[in-house]
């Protein structure tokens, strides 16, 4: 799996900052520091006022995630998608070690073999089809969710800090959380004022809304996130 940030809003924390003026200023603020614009942050967001993060926008370049994974991520519906076309892009160069292996598949022997066979077989009914003529977007119908894709995101800071929050949770799945892990650590060094406190819910709130079904690791998480 590789995030990369492909482009995001220049100055972001000054662009919310100066955003966040207009609210109580006759006039816009405009030429502020990084330290006025983080100050200023650092009160508005004090105060629950995280609408002023959506002036600002991240975009990502994902690669080597599952179609699991992608099913996941596109349910965050305030964000924009561009995925790879399984109905355009021919798959059948792919083989069984080129899907997405979960640890717990691949640490053991008689499962990993198991699940590479499978594989194996899906792609040779696929490949068999597109021989037989049928379109892509037809036979694509037999690959599993372990097939490898890649997707461009682009979210606003303030969807981010939503993404984090219940992605970044160890009670979400393994390889979503490695996604939004990575994404983290790239956008708090550009943006630290507004992601100082991001990860998951729990390093925000400083209790776990998941009640019974609390990972009980809870000052452990705080204590990880708030070293990044």
């Amino acid at each position: 799996m590789e995030a990369k940030l492909r482009a995001c809003t220049p100055d972001p924390e000054i662009t919310c900052a100066e955003a966040a003026t207009v609210s109580y200023k006759k006039e816009n603020s405009t030429g502020l520091t990084l330290d006025e614009a983080r100050e200023l942050l650092d009160k508005f967001l004090g105060y629950g006022h995280e609408s002023i993060l959506e002036h600002a926008s991240f975009t990502f370049y994902v690669s080597g995630i599952s179609r699991s994974c992608t099913h996941q991520l596109v349910r965050h519906r305030l964000a924009s998608y561009t995925q790879q076309s399984m109905r355009y892009v021919n798959l059948s160069k792919l083989n069984g070690e080129d899907f997405i292996i979960p640890e717990s598949i691949g640490n053991k022997h008689p499962t990993k073999s198991l699940f590479i066979n499978y594989l194996e077989q899906a792609l040779c009914c696929y490949k068999k089809l597109l021989n037989e003529g049928i379109p892509k977007e037809d036979a694509r119908y037999v690959l599993p969710l372990a097939t490898p894709t890649n997707i461009v995101v682009t979210m606003n800071a303030r969807e981010l800090l939503h993404f984090f929050a219940l992605r970044c949770c160890l009670r979400a799945q393994w390889e979503i959380r490695e996604l939004a892990n990575k994404m983290l650590d790239i956008v708090k060094p550009i943006a630290p004022s507004i992601f100082k406190r991001a990860g998951p819910s729990c390093v925000k709130l400083g209790y776990c809304p998941e009640g019974e079904l609390t990972c009980g690791e809870m000052d452990e998480v705080i204590k990880q996130y708030s070293s990044k």
